[in-house]
């Protein structure tokens, strides 16, 4: 068991895996009875872009040996009892939905008292080791044996892994003292010049969850304590290490660029602690001039070498102070290349607007000339698409996210297809209140959503259980529970039937992603909004208002894609859509590839051909044009999503 950044077992598995990619080494994997070989260490994909992500929370997925502790379906804010064994067993019906990537919640250990209730995983003590109570057997050694035989045979059935990890705080591994009192929680409001009484006094906790009053400035030396005391590794066990501040009293960065404070009582490092002033010689003889990041640095390469993975998700990344984001995401990268994962993939948790998130992504990252992490989880698509969906915002709002990327990403984007490499786009997940799917969205909406979701730029995450139709929580009368982020987090093998792959949602999400697999225009495509006009019209303009109907093609090369979906609950459809006039000189004759429309409905079944109309006029921005136009007619239902592909 890893201790140190620098024991000997951490710094051979390093080296093993830089030694296995020059040597061309396989592994032998028996998958459904078959024997598979693949290379390691895997290599990584050439774009993530064909790689959708379905994201589960270990503990809330399944177990194949028990059943849930408590009511799968009601908020459980405890171990319901997941482990690695329960993901391996269900990895054929996630290769059969089409998953190509697999975000696992975070996989160390965290700590022993909290677990039970940081079940989530992003309470961390140890940052080297798995946590054994995601084990068959509740053992380290049976632990990373699981968790490696799950990345192994997730990479034979052709999915990455990418693991959930936290740069920003650890778990609650000291308590506050102020005089004769200690305290769990407290806010600091001079978080950016100091506390006007000077830093509390800390005490670290033992393997009991007690504070220890003689583990405060100091602690004993590392082999006099036992592993579920304080924090790990070794080089951690510094009280400068952490911010020691009390909690976060906004969630917005101040003038450093991010958010300080502890993630409630999750203890914040100080990632950008500095090793180059007077007094911090030792320090920096041994870690260099940033020692907290350089540490997780190594630690999480460490991983990557030990389970041969491909990416990671980074929490709460707008709490941590941008440059030091920027060098991990650097280190990644460049480690990944050492041992043969050319594009070992980084994306993180930046839960604000497009301005805040470019600081932290890509080229032109706040503070320095470096690349940061590749990618963000796009929380404003998020923010807007699901309630554009409902009819409860209007379309135009869509359009306006997109044009205000194109401004934030400017001197990023090699063409504007490009623009997708930079989000991970979603539409739930276990931090809100509510999933996609509720017990008053018709199943047309939900369906309607995750048709756009695919045909988006973006890398697509879908949220477990949302193609079982998973709804969120419910009372004990029925009623759903919207109060808290259990509300999302149902223990999935809990339902009966488990793991349907007859479910109409799974049908659906199994759909899409054949065709965006198929169709490289719906992963690299440049997007555009497109005008419409109603029956028998020649009045073309961009939609707008609630319950309107959104219009985009995808473009790569000569192929367009064009995908039209009417978020009216009332209302059906009929006109024509632009399409690209030089593409479509000669008319073209396009066909319905998918539609979430009943066969019943009236919605278009079938093909159209391109139109030609040499006098169309253009409303925009309170004038009106004239000149020629190519067009689409469609006709959609109530509801009804298209995605029309040229034959």
């Amino acid at each position: 068991m890893a201790q140190s950044i620098t024991s000997p077992d951490l710094l051979q598995t390093l080296t093993a895996a830089q030694s296995a990619a020059g040597r061309n080494q396989t592994r032998q994997i028996t998958v459904d009875g078959q024997q598979k070989t693949i290379p390691f260490p895997f290599p990584s994909p050439v774009d993530w872009r064909d790689s959708w992500i379905y994201f589960l929370m270990i503990d809330r997925f399944a177990n194949p040996a028990n059943a849930p502790k408590g009511t799968w379906n009601q908020i459980y804010p405890h171990r319901q009892g997941g482990t690695f064994q329960g993901v391996r067993d269900q990895l054929g019906y996630l290769q059969e939905l089409g998953v190509k990537a697999l975000w696992l919640s975070p996989v160390l250990k965290n700590s022993r008292p909290d677990f039970d209730y940081n079940y989530h995983g992003y309470g961390i003590q140890d940052f080297l080791n798995v946590d054994e109570r995601f084990a068959s057997d509740g053992t380290r050694e049976t632990a990373e044996r699981e968790l490696t035989e799950l990345v192994d045979d997730a990479h034979a059935r052709g999915m990455y892994v990418i693991f959930d990890i936290v740069l920003n705080h650890a778990g609650r591994v000291f308590d506050y003292r102020f005089g004769n009192h200690t305290v769990t929680d407290f806010q600091d409001h001079n978080l950016l010049e100091g506390p006007p009484g000077g830093e509390p006094q800390i005490e670290w906790l033992n393997g009991l969850g007690a504070p220890r009053e003689d583990w405060t400035d100091t602690l004993p030396d590392p082999a006099h304590l036992a592993a579920d005391d304080v924090i790990w590794p070794e080089d951690l066990q510094n009280r400068f290490f952490f911010r020691r501040r009390g909690a976060k009293t906004s969630d917005s960065p101040d003038a450093r660029g991010f958010v300080p404070g502890d993630f409630s009582n999750l203890r914040q490092l100080v990632a950008e602690y500095d090793a180059t002033v007077p007094g911090q010689e030792d320090i920096r003889a041994k870690y260099g001039a940033a020692p907290v990041i350089g540490i997780l640095i190594r630690a999480y390469q460490y991983l990557i070498a030990k389970y041969d993975i491909d990416g990671y998700r980074i929490d709460t990344v707008k709490y941590v102070q941008p440059d030091a984001v920027r060098n991990f995401g650097n280190a990644m990268r460049e480690f990944g290349l050492s041992i043969g994962k050319k594009n070992f993939f980084t994306f993180g948790e930046i839960y604000d607007n497009e301005q805040t998130i470019a600081n932290f992504v890509g080229r032109r990252t706040e503070g320095g000339e470096g690349f940061g992490i590749d990618a963000a989880l796009d929380f404003p698509l998020f923010f807007k698409l699901p309630a554009i969906v409902r009819g409860n915002e209007p379309v135009e709002a869509l359009r306006g996210i997109f044009e205000t990327r194109k401004a934030a990403e400017l001197g990023r984007l090699s063409s504007h297809g490009e623009a997708g490499r930079y989000f991970v786009t979603f539409l739930d997940n276990h931090d809100q209140n509510q999933r996609i799917q509720h017990p008053l969205m018709p199943p047309e909406q939900v369906d309607m959503a995750l048709a756009l979701l695919f045909a988006m730029q973006g890398i697509p995450c879908i949220y477990y259980g949302t193609e079982q139709g998973l709804q969120g929580t419910v009372n004990a009368d029925g009623s759903m529970n919207l109060t808290a982020p259990e509300s999302t987090r149902e223990a999935l093998w809990g339902k009966t039937p488990t793991f349907d792959k007859t479910h109409p949602r799974y049908r659906k999400i199994q759909q899409l992603a054949a065709l965006r697999n198929t169709d490289p225009a719906l992963a690299y495509g440049r997007l555009y909004f497109r005008e419409a006009a109603g029956a028998d019209s020649s009045d073309f303009g961009l939609p707008a208002g609630a319950g309107g109907v959104v219009a985009f093609s995808r473009i790569l090369g000569d192929r367009e894609v064009l995908v039209v979906a009417n978020t009216s609950s009332t209302v059906p459809f009929r006109g024509s859509v632009i399409v690209d006039r030089d593409m479509n000189a000669t008319p073209r004759r396009m066909v319905v590839a998918f539609s979430n429309a009943a066969s019943s409905n009236q919605g278009t079944r079938g093909t159209g051909i391109v139109q030609h109309f040499p006098n169309a006029r253009f409303f925009a921005n309170g004038g009106i044009t004239t000149g020629p136009a190519t067009a689409l007619p469609v006709i959609l239902s109530e509801r009804e999503v298209q995605i029309l592909v040229p034959v």
